[in-house]
């Protein structure tokens, strides 16, 4: 089981070669011109632009992280994007949730985010998963796409999206925010460490992590954060760069400090098969 889970990152990276082969021409030229900044860029190319419009993306919380990975990774061309989210706009969200206006305060988010997004591109689909993302529906939702984002505020949540992502063997993009500090990582990609490497779950259940709304948020770090997490999916697909398999980014804006932790690879925190 292990060994299977550890090849789908790439069994999914060879599909979507075969496919740019057997469709031709994936992109229309008038998406061709809108993309063309990244197209030029060598490291992407229009293999790389393709293989994005053949990309299916679940973003799970359309919060302040959210908010800035939907807009890029819909900006940058990605062919479908999945957006779970139960919560609605309050009006203590709109200093740092960008897609959301006065106006909306007492909405559901999925919906605005969806409106917001197709009017940022319309070569997007875009799919709505108005709903708490739990362990009885986790396999159903995560399933047909290829990287999971877990732009979520709690560690129950994440352990759900980790553990769901290590069963079907999918990259799981993390990441995390504190007053004027932010983390990202990417998970379960290609055998690497796992969420739970990084964060084992604590014996006793009386600890929860802080929340925005109790110890406050700087406007901009979720911006930052949430860039830096679309940042990474987009590499993951068009296989650019040096992923943050295995390692941890924080960033503190108060202090301008970037820093870097390994995090160990746990080969048992990959044998999680099925719920229960």
């Amino acid at each position: 089981m292990y060994d299977i889970v550890c090849c789908l990152p790439l069994l999914y990276i060879c599909t979507v070669q075969i496919l740019i082969r057997m469709n031709g021409d994936i992109l229309s030229t008038r998406e061709k011109r809108r993309y063309t900044r990244q197209i030029m860029i060598s490291e992407i190319g229009l293999r790389g632009q393709e293989m994005l419009k053949l990309s299916k993306v679940l973003v799970i919380g359309a919060g302040g992280l959210g908010c800035p990975i939907l807009q890029y990774l819909t900006a940058a061309g990605i062919g479908k994007i999945g957006i779970a989210e139960f919560d609605m706009v309050d009006e203590t969200n709109l200093q740092r949730q960008v897609l959301y206006g006065s106006a909306d305060v007492g909405k559901l988010k999925s919906i605005i985010a969806k409106s917001r997004l197709e009017n940022l591109n319309s070569h997007t689909e875009l799919e709505v998963y108005n709903l708490r993302c739990e362990a009885s529906n986790s396999l159903r939702i995560f399933k047909n796409w290829d990287v999971i984002v877990d732009a979520t505020d709690n560690t129950e949540t994440r352990y759900i999206i980790n553990d769901t992502c290590v069963i079907l063997g999918k990259p799981m993009v993390h990441g995390a925010i504190y007053k004027y500090e932010g983390v990202i990582s990417v998970f379960n990609y290609k055998g690497g460490p796992t969420y739970r490497c990084y964060n084992p779950q604590p014996i006793s259940n009386d600890f929860k992590n802080p929340l925005s709304r109790d110890v406050g948020l700087f406007g901009v770090v979720p911006g930052i954060v949430g860039t830096y997490m679309a940042n990474e999916v987009i590499k993951i697909i068009t296989e650019t760069g040096d992923i943050l398999s295995g390692k941890v980014l924080l960033i503190n804006t108060l202090n301008n400090v970037f820093r870097t932790f390994s995090v160990t690879n746990i080969p048992e925190n990959h044998n999680i098969k099925s719920w229960g």
